[in-house]
């Protein structure tokens, strides 16, 4: 933990901070954007690169040293690589990486690369086009595995694959994914189907648990052996008998709140420290009302100070538990949505 590190009522400390810089995709995947309409963050409410340039050093003076780009989608956003040279060049960030959809990697690889990105995350649900137009609802599979064919050349390494992992969805393609993530190379993440913000078809039916994710690669790999989490990185790891490894993050049937550091600061600049929180706190209107660093600063500590949050074990406890907002509290609010807080 860093000297600088600020902690919370549960002595977790204020390390990994996501950037959300747009609420926009171009995808509708079932599990995060079903919907045919949405409401959108209005363009003047998005915080300018310089903006989020001044808020990630107020938040690197109080602990983070780890920063991942999102969005929605985030190359969606105009001239990225300008934020991510801005950010890369932050002495004692330790880490800066991006999640994508990869539909517009291919064509961005080389700048992000060039303005010092770290490390990329590309979603990737499925190896099966036509599974892959039904759960996106857009036509652009063969754009996705483009732009994650394009990263290991264009210089990046540690890259990571995440999989939404769903019953009857795409169970059926665990090891596939992970033989797939040798060829690029990356490491296959798998995620519990999770009941937060767009998830308004979640149902309970539909998650694959961590222990049956594990019991069917046992069933197909033989015995696999679970590797030390050295940091609060929300996957647990696991390595195959040949020395393959692979992560999942079981935020639905096994939380980690308890050793969660990560907020979220949506692309108009409310900051949520959970990503089941209700409410966040708005950071862009004391920015552009002249805040000073250190009026921000006291903002942001006494806000993480206070902190309680342990949304996937409260809804855990819950007995009969349905999507954790409905539709008509979605639009109305759309900070509530995933797209719009980062995932």
């Amino acid at each position: 933990m860093p000297a600088n590190a600020i902690v919370d009522r549960y002595r977790r400390p204020l390390r990994n901070l996501r950037i959300s810089v747009t609420d926009r995709c171009n995808l509708r995947c079932r599990y995060c954007m079903p919907e045919a309409e949405y409401v959108w963050l209005p363009r003047r409410d998005l915080l300018t690169f310089e903006e989020i340039s001044t808020l990630t050093d107020v938040f690197m003076s109080l602990g983070v040293d780890k920063v991942r780009i999102t969005g929605g989608e985030p190359l969606l956003r105009r001239d990225l690589p300008e934020l991510v040279s801005m950010l890369s060049g932050k002495p004692g960030l330790r880490d800066l990486a991006m999640t994508t959809n990869g539909v517009l990697l291919a064509d961005n690889v080389a700048a992000l690369k060039a303005a010092g990105l770290g490390r990329v995350t590309v979603s990737l649900d499925t190896l099966l086009a036509e599974r892959s137009r039904t759960l996106s609802q857009r036509n652009s599979h063969a754009a996705v595995l483009e732009g994650i064919a394009s990263v290991a050349p264009a210089g990046f390494t540690g890259t990571k694959i995440d999989t939404v992992a769903m019953q009857g969805v795409n169970d059926d393609e665990l090891a596939d994914l992970i033989e797939f993530g040798r060829t690029v190379p990356a490491e296959v993440r798998f995620i519990e189907y999770m009941d937060v913000g767009g998830a308004t078809n979640w149902s309970k039916d539909l998650v694959l648990s961590r222990a049956e994710m594990l019991s069917r690669l046992t069933e197909h790999y033989g015995s696999i052996t679970p590797l030390r989490n050295n940091d609060a990185a929300p996957a647990d790891r696991f390595e195959l008998p040949d020395g393959t490894t692979f992560g999942i993050v079981s935020s639905t049937t096994q939380p980690f709140c308890a050793t969660c550091d990560r907020s979220r600061l949506t692309a108009d600049g409310m900051w949520f420290r959970c990503l089941y929180a209700v409410e966040g706190t708005n950071l862009r209107d004391p920015l552009r009302d002249g805040a000073s660093f250190d009026e921000l600063r006291e903002l942001i500590t006494g806000k993480w100070a206070a902190r309680t949050d342990r949304g996937a074990v409260d809804r855990l406890a819950e007995r009969d538990r349905l999507p954790f907002v409905p539709l008509a509290t979605l639009k109305s609010n759309p900070h509530l949505e995933m797209h719009t807080r980062g995932g």
